[in-house]
């Protein structure tokens, strides 16, 4: 954030201003004239330090602030457990809160005030949030590392195939003596039973000759060929989480484009308040962002009590209902948006009338309540799924599915600018919105959400929490005895 503010605040470090103002004429001939002078390698190559600076903080930063914040209570207590789901809710709706601001304070100051003072009060920001971190240093719980956390995952892989001619035990069969499985080492994290779901990994915890000491502890040449029943648990946590994950990408491309496109639409709607006041076309966006502030403390303080009640989930209701009901709520988000669509379409082009941006609102609550409820579930999902050790990994993938679903984005958009028009006609997306077909645009995006939501139903169906399947070996024992004495 420094370096960024200084290629705003030392003039050597940009190009000179250009002499023609770019906001009152569009045609873009200056450059061709040569009057603006482009930014040189040194110029270029500071602002590409800053971003770069930027990217890495980040990346250290969003991983690691939730699980951290969730190391603060004790997951053992009634109350520790229920200040965590608490804990996800509150941290998004002031993610959200917070990035409204900048969408409308920060960035009015740097446009209209100056971009010195605009990229500067972030940075004090940031310099007085470290303050505040390390001052509190002594109040926080620390989890210290446990060694690498993909070491142990391909590992699982390697032991399998090594023993993949081994044969498994049969169910009837003590697991005593059989599969290795140490007691916790102490760390605060879940202990896992050995599951039947993927049993080609259990392989891997067969104990065989010359593995294990006299002490019980494994020999050093066992490294790759033995692991325990919790490592192996583990990567079944991950295996399982893989294909919920791949649903949220669909739910964030909706979003993104929703996101994208509305502003087109405010930018042709009538957006006077007053005589005087007119809305700015990307702060039509701070609806969906208030409606998750507004939306997260009547879901925490007066939803969740309510349900836990009737459902007797802690949850109120669980983490893989919560983001179906998100998907359901994007759907009719994109639905809403076509037909939103279709009408400001038909006022500009066969009234010659601008609609009003107040038309615009109902998909932006629905895009927030998509949030609130998808979102904040996939947040939360994965850190409760994921083992503990992994809970930095667990808040990335949630990144990595809006960085999937920006990639996605790209690839529809592109799509349907190539297969869509033709024969004198515009394609749906062209510049023109009036003349594109936009909300045939939304309809297929909500297609794809109906399609996505069908392919979470079956992947929710099949899925099994961390630990509700954590006594099915001991279920398997039970059932073959009820069977014999029957």
């Amino acid at each position: 954030m420094v370096t960024l503010t200084l290629t705003a605040w030392i003039p050597t470090l940009r190009p000179p201003p250009c002499p023609y103002n770019y906001q009152k004429d569009q045609s873009f001939q200056v450059d061709q004239l040569g009057l603006c002078q482009k930014p040189n390698g040194h110029q270029i190559g500071f602002l590409v330090l800053s971003l770069a600076l930027l990217c890495i903080g980040t990346a250290g930063i969003r991983p690691c602030s939730l699980p951290f914040g969730v190391d603060q209570f004790d997951h053992t207590t009634e109350e520790g457990r229920r200040g965590i789901n608490s804990y996800y809710n509150w941290y998004y709706a002031t993610f959200s809160v917070i990035v409204m601001l900048t969408l409308t304070v920060v960035v009015y100051i740097q446009d209209s005030v100056s971009w010195i003072i605009g990229f500067g009060l972030p940075t004090i920001l940031m310099l007085c949030s470290i303050i505040l971190f390390f001052f509190g240093r002594h109040l926080y719980v620390y989890v210290k590392p446990q060694g690498s956390i993909f070491s142990s995952i391909f590992r699982v892989f390697v032991a399998a195939y090594n023993k993949r001619r081994l044969a498994l035990p049969a169910l009837d069969t003590s697991k005593e003596g059989i599969f290795y499985d140490p007691p916790s080492s102490g760390v605060r994290e879940t202990k896992l039973h050995l599951t039947t779901q993927f049993r080609f990994l259990n392989k891997a915890a067969i104990i065989q000759e010359g593995e294990i000491d006299i002490d019980g502890q494994p020999t050093a040449s066992s490294n790759w060929t033995l692991c325990s029943v919790q490592d192996i648990e583990e990567v079944k946590c991950l295996i399982r989480v893989l294909p919920i994950w791949a649903s949220g990408i669909i739910s964030f491309t909706a979003a993104f484009q929703q996101s994208t496109f509305t502003i087109s639409q405010a930018m042709t709607m009538n957006r006077h308040i007053g005589p005087r006041f007119l809305i700015p076309p990307g702060s039509i966006m701070v609806i969906s962002m208030l409606t998750v502030g507004a939306w997260v403390p009547i879901y925490d303080r007066l939803l969740v009590p309510t349900l836990r009640k009737i459902t007797k989930q802690e949850e109120g209701i669980t983490l893989l209902q919560r983001m179906g009901i998100g998907l359901i709520l994007a759907i009719l988000s994109m639905i809403i948006a076509g037909l939103v669509e279709q009408r400001r379409r038909n006022f500009a082009n066969l009234h010659h009338e601008r609609l009003s941006i107040a038309w615009l609102i109902p998909q932006l609550v629905m895009l927030g309540l998509t949030e609130a409820f998808n979102f904040i579930g996939q947040i939360e999902f994965y850190n409760k799924q994921f083992p503990e050790k992994l809970s930095s990994v667990a808040t990335s993938f949630f990144f990595c599915s809006i960085a999937g679903a920006s990639y996605l984005s790209t690839a529809v958009v592109n799509v349907v600018h190539a297969v869509t028009g033709g024969h004198g006609k515009p394609d749906w997306l062209t510049n023109d919105i009036n003349q594109g077909r936009l909300d045939y645009f939304y309809y297929l995006l909500a297609i794809m959400g109906f399609l996505n939501l069908g392919y979470f139903l079956v992947c929710a169906k099949k899925y099994q929490y961390k630990g509700a399947a954590a006594q099915v070996y001991q279920k398997d024992f039970a059932d073959l005895e009820v069977n014999l004495v029957k």
